[in-house]
């Protein structure tokens, strides 16, 4: 698929060349080669999009991290601009392209833990209607084009019209690790708050990334019956088994006791609709087999789809449809 990166350097500015990317590779070291630098890339990498940055390093001991200015490809994220390499049958939603139909914004003010917290309420309309809430919206909106899917998907009724929350991360890396108080405020605090400023019918869909998506899964666990659904993206369902790399994070701990739970559970009383992605090359796919099969077992009509792709914004993106739109056709019968 991918085959290799080149970083022209006739003028011998550079000491050495180092790929920074989420795929695992045994070498991120470039080599020398006819005035220039290459990595090649392995075949059996399952990929169709490469994000990625390049530590240079230069002849004075500087280093920088960068773009790489031999590839006009960027994708946007969280962190930052990449460059992005892609595989010849790579090809964006084709929903980007669709017709939606209009909608407007409104933006809920709420105290949640100590903070103040605007909410941001796309609908397509009036009236009652159900709703999706996604942890980490701005960025979903920003990066993913959450809003523009949703338009889309509703204008081809390929799904009934909703209105879609974007919750702001607020302290995320607290928040979201699975952290009972948070999980307290979001279904005992932040979901009442939307049902009495907007008409909502039934209950919500739940849907997130990476610690997000652990957040909505720790929330149905824990309250349940406040789900009708969940859609969870490349969740950092931390093991010991497959992530002690992750433990210097401050709550792996407590992540790690959760996912633990979950997986021993022998039922749960509310086994919902799950629809679950991961990148098949990123490191998350291990735990997230794991807990799909888990769910499987405790009844959940949960899948799996493992992409093309890596932990990032434009993976979650591309794997919306069909995976999100049969997850809220599921949910939401039409009424």
């Amino acid at each position: 698929m991918l085959d290799h990166l080149r970083l022209e350097d006739r003028e011998r500015r550079y000491a050495a060349v180092r790929l920074r990317s989420d795929l695992p590779l045994p070498e991120r070291d470039f080599v020398p080669e006819n005035g220039g630098w290459v990595l090649r890339l392995p075949r059996e990498a399952r990929v169709a999009r490469l994000e990625y940055q390049l530590e240079v390093i230069g002849r004075d001991g500087s280093k920088h991290v960068v773009c790489d200015p031999e590839n006009p490809e960027r994708a946007p994220g969280a962190f930052g601009e990449k460059s992005v390499l892609l595989a010849p049958g790579y090809r964006p939603p084709a929903w980007l392209d669709w017709a939606a139909g209009p909608a407007r914004f409104e933006e809920l003010g709420v105290r949640l833990l100590g903070r103040a917290l605007s909410i941001r309420v796309w609908s397509p309309g009036a009236g009652q209607l159900p709703l999706l809430v996604a942890h980490d919206g701005p960025e979903y909106h920003e990066l993913a084009a959450l809003t523009r899917y949703a338009g889309a998907m509703i204008e081809r009724r390929a799904v009934p019209p909703f209105r879609l929350a974007l919750l702001p991360p607020g302290d995320r890396d607290e928040w979201y690790s699975a952290s009972a108080t948070y999980g307290r405020a979001l279904s005992q605090r932040i979901l009442p708050v939307l049902g009495k400023n907007v008409e909502v019918a039934g209950r919500p869909v739940g849907m997130g990334a990476s610690l997000g998506a652990l957040a909505m899964l720790h929330a149905h666990r824990a309250w349940p019956g406040t789900f009708a659904g969940l859609f969870l993206q490349s969740g950092s369902f931390f093991t010991p088994w497959f992530d002690r790399h992750e433990s210097g994070f401050p709550r792996y701990g407590r992540i790690a006791r959760f996912v633990r739970g979950v997986v021993r559970a022998g039922a749960h009383p509310d086994p919902l609709p799950v629809a679950m992605t991961c990148g098949v090359e990123e490191e998350n796919i291990h735990n997230n087999r794991l807990m799909a099969a888990a769910l499987g077992e405790q009844g959940y009509l949960v899948r799996l789809v493992e992409v093309p792709d890596l932990h990032n914004y434009t993976a979650w993106r591309d794997a919306l449809h069909p995976h999100l739109t049969r997850l809220l056709a599921r949910a939401w019968p039409e009424r």
